[in-house]
């Protein structure tokens, strides 16, 4: 079965979508160096499908396919899954939509053989997946930032194990935790 890894940013004081009346891509404002774009380009390319909810996908494909570089190359040429209970135009090539019940249709993906899938985020799509029980791993980007108050990505108590840390010249980390097992907990 293939892992379902949750790449999501977050500000330094934990929260993951700006408040009400602040847009996302001023909430988050990495500021990039040469290896926080190669790891950014590693962990897109390792994935065998994105997968996101609708509002990220509008991002996504209004973007990407404009871009350049690892980062573009890898999220142009992956397959992508978009979680969507209307209907969504699809101009990104390579793109299902997925309208059925969340974990069900998770579960169809991770019974699929290929590499892992990699889950954006809209907080409402993540904080879904993390309340499911459906991340097998999660990529945390923390960039060197605080805004005093947004949308956190967990609303209940969620208990992890750190796997990965890496610091990046600029300021910013990439986090990896798994769910920790009810032994440890």
């Amino acid at each position: 079965m293939r892992p379902l890894i949750l790449r999501h940013s977050l500000s330094l004081d934990g929260y993951a979508a700006a408040p009400p009346g602040v847009r996302d891509d001023v909430f988050v404002e990495y500021d990039e160096d040469e290896e926080f774009i190669a790891h950014m380009a590693a962990v897109l390319g390792s994935a065998g499908v994105h997968a996101m909810g609708s509002r990220t996908y509008r991002d996504m494909a209004g973007h990407w396919p404009f871009q350049t570089g690892p980062e573009a190359d890898a999220m142009n040429s992956i397959p992508k899954v978009v979680f969507s209970r209307s209907p969504i135009d699809t101009p990104w090539p390579r793109t299902t939509v997925c309208s059925g019940d969340l974990a069900t249709e998770i579960a169809r993906l991770k019974a699929e053989d290929g590499g892992p899938i990699l889950a954006h985020g809209g907080v409402r799509f993540a904080q879904a997946l993390v309340r499911e029980d459906l991340v097998d791993e999660y990529h945390l980007l923390v960039g060197p930032f605080a805004h005093g108050s947004g949308s956190p990505l967990f609303t209940e108590l969620t208990r992890l194990t750190l796997i990965d840390v890496k610091s990046f010249p600029k300021g910013n980390l990439a986090l990896t935790y798994r769910p920790a097992t009810s032994a440890s907990s």
